[in-house]
């Protein structure tokens, strides 16, 4: 069995943030789709729904918008994604440093939970008006009204008409989903990592198809947490302001009242189709990343 190579917040950011990229280019035309179907609106009686399903809202943004249209909006998350995934990357690796007594210490599977979540934490100061911005312009080019000419028009906008609340609404929302979520997310890859490793070898000798695999299912076991508070926050960041005075809980109950519990799993089909292949790609690219900043700079 080789020496595991110390944790090394610092390539974990660099690494982190080559994932992310990675993750963006393989993901993004479902989450465009996702974030359709959690906010098309309610269909007046007798009309049919706007999109019937993932597969239908494929189909219509295609036929209507062309490639263009599944990558719309790629902007902010590549410019948000990067940095958020190295910083989130870089949690990760700073939680289980902190919890090492010697560089040598193998972490339990809780301890790599809390990791994860100390990650989340780091993540949500990015995340929470990314979020906000990305679902805007994406809800803007499904309903027809244009109301923002990009992202950081966006931000000037929800800036001037509420201050910087306006534009960190939701944050209570976005950290309900991506602590426990997070803290998920990293325990399972690494879980999953140990259980495809051969007897002897290194979880850092995976091969390319397992990494592929372990990382996907991190996705998905990710995602299985995250989605009832990712639904309320898509509801609650694009709602018109003062729609929900008492934030999360309003927008649960009227969820609750108007559509029941299954209302908390929508677009579950996007989101699982996405989860697969987008966090396949970011682990792979976080590895190859990895391997190749530890033979250029052994030492960082």
């Amino acid at each position: 069995m080789s020496k595991q190579q110390p944790i090394s917040p610092a390539k974990n950011f660099f690494a982190g943030g080559f994932g992310g990229v990675c993750l963006v280019f393989a993901g993004h035309p479902l989450d465009t789709i996702k974030v359709r179907l959690q906010t098309q609106p309610k269909p007046s009686p007798g009309q049919p729904l706007l999109y019937t399903g993932t597969f239908d809202c494929f189909r219509k943004t295609f036929v209507k918008e062309g490639v263009r249209g599944l990558y719309k909006g790629m902007a902010a998350p590549i410019i948000g994604v990067t940095p958020m995934f190295a910083v989130c990357f870089f949690g990760f690796g700073l939680g289980k440093k902190l919890q090492q007594r010697t560089p040598d210490d193998i972490l339990t599977y809780p301890q790599l939970f809390a990791a994860g979540m100390l990650s989340g934490v780091f993540t949500t100061a990015i995340m929470a008006p990314g979020e906000r911005i990305k679902c805007l312009l994406q809800i803007q080019s499904a309903s027809g009204q244009i109301k923002y000419a990009g992202p950081m028009d966006c931000v000037k906008q929800l800036y001037r008409e509420n201050g910087i609340r306006g534009v960190y609404k939701g944050t209570a929302l976005t950290l309900m989903r991506d602590v426990p979520a997070s803290g998920m997310y990293f325990m399972s890859y690494e879980w999953l990592k140990n259980i495809l490793t051969p007897e002897g070898s290194s979880p850092s000798d995976l091969s390319v198809p397992s990494v592929l695999f372990a990382g996907g299912m991190a996705g998905i076991f990710n995602w299985a947490v995250a989605i009832p508070p990712d639904v309320l926050k898509s509801r609650f960041q694009t709602a018109p302001e003062g729609k929900y005075p008492h934030g999360f809980r309003d927008v649960l109950r009227e969820l609750l009242r108007e559509e029941g519990v299954a209302s908390l799993y929508k677009g579950f089909t996007a989101v699982m189709l996405r989860a697969f292949p987008a966090n396949a790609a970011c682990f792979l690219g976080f590895e190859v990343a990895m391997k190749f900043l530890n033979w250029a700079a052994p030492n960082l």
